[in-house]
């Protein structure tokens, strides 16, 4: 038990993160309906896609991250492309993480935005030595962060369900009808914390697939208990980061969320770089850390951070070619793997290539939408 939670926690603070407080911005524009058919639909796929990504790594004896396994499956290509969608994936994830939490902090502590700067970069530094820490830091973290989090979750349930304006819940707008994807895409992804969690359950790798089963399910009734609270309580005045919007405990919560979430993918980045690049413990943690504050910095001169369309463009291209690469070396594992795996997700040609179309498109239309 003690494995599955602490496996879960790294897990779910990977998958609720940033995302999960711009998911009532993104579900009001289209709709909170609407919005839930994507969170289902897209918790579905994202969460086959995980166990697809799970099965791989059980089905080879070599340890790898995304990179190696995509390698080890599709060749130099899969490599490079996994790579390039992993990096441009986490690096938004913490890009985003730090917009919002310095807004998140600079409201929790001084009641203004004003200081939104500042507390990024006290942020990040503090994360950043705990990412140091790797697998320590996380372990301790992790658990205490996921209890917090369904907390704070029963509290806004209790304090908001008699303040829902049920016309908020049922306004529809169809023009807007693929306005939540990427935002709602990003807010499953959880690939690149696989590793973590198989190194937190050792040799009880058949707690891998529970894991993943559990953490989809819980997250996914979060983010539609968010949605419709948010939604049902604020209307056309959600903000872009749901929680500013509710008072201080529920700022805390994003605080929380985002603070696990950074932890969990700085450590997945440092680990890319040492495990499947080669680097050094040291230059895998500089490559981790130093990119995100630079870009926050540039954004921060020409006033050009925002935070719902960070999210939804590293959703629609990390997760839509992350998701497409898996689905691709699941394939080749199931033939080329050198290990009998705990647990085995039945494939289908025509269901890989109807997930495809569906990303592809999707993701186009996320890149035009934001452009």
């Amino acid at each position: 038990m003690g494995k599955t939670f602490i496996g879960l926690a790294a897990l779910l603070g990977t998958i609720v993160g940033a995302g999960f407080l711009g998911i009532p911005y993104v579900v009001m524009q289209s709709g909170f309906l609407i919005g839930v058919a994507h969170l289902v639909l897209i918790a579905c796929i994202i969460g086959l896609t995980t166990l697809y990504m799970g099965e791989v790594m059980l089905r080879t004896k070599e340890k790898h991250h995304l990179v190696g396994y995509a390698e080890r499956y599709l060749g130099k290509k899969g490599k490079m492309l996994m790579l390039v969608s992993l990096l441009f994936g986490l690096y938004s994830a913490l890009l985003a993480y730090l917009v919002a939490e310095g807004q998140s902090l600079s409201q929790l502590l001084f009641n203004t935005s004003s200081y939104s700067f500042a507390s990024s970069v006290v942020f990040w530094a503090f994360l950043s030595l705990l990412t140091y820490e790797g697998m320590k830091a996380l372990k301790k973290g992790e658990a205490i962060g996921l209890i917090l989090m369904f907390v704070l979750i029963i509290s806004l349930s209790v304090f908001f369900s008699n303040k829902i304006n049920i016309d908020n819940i049922t306004y529809l707008n169809t023009h807007n009808f693929l306005a939540p994807f990427g935002v709602i895409v990003f807010s499953f992804l959880g690939f690149s914390s696989l590793a973590s969690v198989e190194e937190i359950i050792g040799n009880d790798k058949r707690l891998l697939k529970r894991i993943i089963i559990l953490a989809y399910i819980l997250s996914l009734v979060m983010y539609i208990i968010f949605a419709f609270l948010v939604i049902g309580f604020k209307g056309q005045n959600t903000p872009q980061l749901a929680t500013l919007a509710l008072g201080k405990p529920f700022i805390l919560l994003g605080v929380i969320t985002m603070f696990n979430s950074y932890l969990a993918l700085s450590i997945a980045l440092t680990q890319t770089f040492h495990l499947d690049l080669k680097k050094k413990k040291t230059a895998s943690w500089i490559y981790s850390i130093i990119i995100p504050i630079i870009a926050l910095s540039v954004l921060e001169m020409i006033h050009a951070a925002s935070f719902v369309d960070i999210i939804g463009l590293g959703g629609v291209l990390s997760g839509s070619i992350g998701a497409i690469l898996i689905i691709l070396m699941v394939k080749n594992a199931k033939k080329e793997g050198n290990r009998k795996p705990e647990y085995s997700i039945p494939y289908s040609d025509l269901v890989t290539w109807i997930l495809i179309v569906l990303f592809a498109f999707a993701g186009i239309a996320e890149i035009i939408k934001i452009v």
